[in-house]
């Protein structure tokens, strides 16, 4: 379980948000939405550490991160997989490197065990045949998508989503939907999504937030969003041209 207490973070004299509380249960999807620069990339890199609050703590399964040793913060992050928004692959080696790379890195698996679940996990993506392309000769889907495989690849706990539809067509970003349910019905994984794009929240959360005003200023579950008055919530997601 991810608790979220009364975090606050600014940079220099600009405060991003401020007594964020929030806790995200094991086996759950959340989705974190709001405006462009409201924060929500900014809170996702709090989660596993990769950026230090002002104030204010994050437990992960009962343990405040942020108070951690370099090596137990280490251990604490490797429950963590990632989708970046732009999938962040290496682009000087292949898809199936790519998904090797925290095997190699993490791990003292032999060769064939590497095979191994290199290849189940671009299976789970369906795109066990793609393995030896270079990362150039994938389209924006594909590249999102060998990123969750690696993003999975160290059998996380938490799976944590970067914007993943953001620059794909309808039907893509329906595939990477259902992927994300899959995920986390399937393999037991809980999941943190970054989005603006409504679509995508309703597909795949089941518990919502909204950064809004320097604040997490709503939070609750699909069926409470779709009845909600809250009107900041009301004209963002009307913005986002989905009619719920």
């Amino acid at each position: 379980m991810i608790e979220i207490q009364n975090l606050k973070k600014s940079f220099g004299g600009n405060l991003v948000w401020e007594g964020v509380d929030l806790t995200i249960h094991d086996g759950t999807t959340v989705a974190i939405v709001g405006k462009s620069g409201c924060g929500k990339s900014v809170l996702l890199k709090h989660l596993n550490a990769l950026l230090f609050p002002d104030e204010g703590q994050v437990l992960i399964d009962g343990r405040n991160i942020f108070d951690l040793s370099y090596v137990d913060l280490r251990i604490v992050r490797q429950k963590f997989g990632v989708l970046f928004q732009g999938a962040a692959l290496f682009d000087s080696i292949s898809a199936y490197e790519n998904v090797a790379f925290p095997l190699r890195y993490f791990t003292s698996k032999n060769e064939q065990e590497i095979r191994d679940r290199v290849m189940a996990c671009l299976e789970l993506v369906n795109l066990g045949k793609i393995g030896d392309k270079g990362t150039s000769e994938l389209s924006g889907g594909m590249r999102k998508r060998v990123g969750l495989a690696r993003a999975i690849v160290l059998e996380p706990e938490y799976l944590l989503y970067d914007e993943p539809t953001s620059g794909l067509d309808p039907e893509t970003s329906d595939e990477i939907n259902d992927l994300i349910i899959h995920m986390t019905k399937n393999l037991s994984i809980t999941s943190v999504v970054i989005s603006h794009d409504m679509h995508s929240v309703l597909r795949v959360a089941e518990y919502v937030a909204f950064l809004d005003e320097q604040k997490l200023s709503w939070q609750g579950t699909i069926d409470e969003l779709r009845v909600s008055d809250h009107k900041r919530l009301m004209e963002f997601t009307r913005a986002s041209e989905y009619q719920i």
